[in-house]
């Protein structure tokens, strides 16, 4: 569990009609489906209702392949999970209207999360006026965003304020940190001869766009640096998706490392980095559970903006190389040179940022 700092929230106008009023004790459904990234930004939301209605009962509607994680995040009261088809999503909508919600926050704003609002026969809906897909047309109240180039946390914390939530300071990100997920990533370490208490670096070198992805052999040097200075083998996470680069990477490096890709479940990864000293990473979903563990993070950033979607809070650093197009919010590059937004971002450039914050993390102990 980690409560970070970031700028303040744009002030939005309460929702004023009366309709709006929604007592401690009401049924709330949470619609944000995917991604990994996207649902860590929702902690907040979460936190800040449960803050003030801490009778209201809240479902989360999500992908069946997040269900985990969202398993392990509090406040939340129950997990729907969803698979990824339109029959899926058509018979669980229909099968949400038995459950009787007062309000219903769709915060994925696509036509399907918005349909899915709609046909749960909640009385209240609410979403973002600027929602793709139609969206908006589901829903019996719009919130407009008034500054578009705002971090995803922010801008989801704006749905919550519309229904007159009073929005902490420090936005709170909480993950429930289970005993029995503790235990399952202490094994995976100690299965490598290394414990968790030890001082050790994550590394992530997945994402979903292949624009996003740090060249292997620039990790691999990274990696390589950092055993050489702290004598302590680098920590490669990632899902089973990830397992090829991973191997790769392990592969590319000449000094020991710790590769549990594809090993550690999602609803353990709040608790495996938790323990970590920093996270090296692309931009992901892991850099967004690191950073809300409170972790410092050491994030390579190529076609996106850090501004929208930058590991959140205090502590962390992100590091960029503006080009021409930047940030271009593309899956495909068509600069020329390729990537150079990421290319040029050397392993000299982390070391610079990744040694002091190990120093910083010596001297506190």
């Amino acid at each position: 569990m980690g409560a970070v700092e970031g700028p303040p929230v744009p002030s939005v106008t309460p929702i004023d009609d009366g309709s709006s009023s929604v007592p401690s004790n009401k049924r709330i459904l949470l619609i944000k489906p995917s991604s990994l990234g996207d649902i860590v930004h929702t902690l907040p939301v979460v936190s800040a209702i449960k803050t003030q209605w801490p009778g209201s009962h809240m479902t989360w509607l999500v992908k069946r392949q997040w269900a985990g994680l969202v398993e392990r995040v509090e406040g939340i009261d129950r997990v729907w999970a969803v698979d990824p088809t339109v029959r899926s999503w058509i018979t669980q909508g229909l099968a949400l209207r038995a459950e009787r919600f007062d309000l219903a926050i769709d915060l994925q704003g696509l036509f399907r999360s918005g349909m899915l609002a709609r046909l749960s026969g909640t009385p209240m809906r609410i979403g973002f006026a600027n929602g793709r897909e139609g969206s908006p047309w589901f829903y019996t109240h719009r919130v407009s965003i008034p500054d578009s180039d705002i971090h995803a946390v922010d801008r989801y914390l704006l749905l919550a304020a519309a229904l007159g939530i009073s929005l902490p300071r420090q936005p709170r990100f909480a993950f429930r940190m289970l005993d029995e997920d503790l235990m399952v990533v202490r094994s995976l370490l100690q299965r490598n001869d290394y414990s968790i208490d030890k001082p050790w670096v994550a590394m992530n070198v997945g994402a979903r766009w292949l624009t996003k992805r740090w060249p292997l052999t620039s990790f691999a040097a990274v990696a390589d640096q950092l055993y050489e200075s702290h004598r302590a083998p680098v920590v490669i996470i990632g899902s089973a998706d990830d397992q090829l680069d991973a191997d790769r990477l392990q592969s590319l490096m000449k000094r020991p490392c710790i590769n549990l890709s594809g090993e550690v479940p999602l609803r353990c990864l709040p608790a495996l980095l938790s323990k970590a000293t920093l996270m090296i990473t692309n931009d992901s979903g892991p850099m967004h559970i690191a950073a809300a563990c409170g972790v410092p993070v050491v994030a390579m950033f190529g076609p996106t903006s850090a501004t929208r979607t930058g590991p959140y809070g205090t502590g962390h650093h992100v590091l960029t190389k503006q080009v021409s197009c930047s940030p271009c919010f593309s899956r495909v590059c068509r600069h020329d040179p390729e990537m150079e937004c990421l290319v040029r971002i050397t392993p000299a450039h982390v070391m610079d940022v990744v040694r002091p914050l190990l120093a910083a993390h010596v001297t506190c102990q």
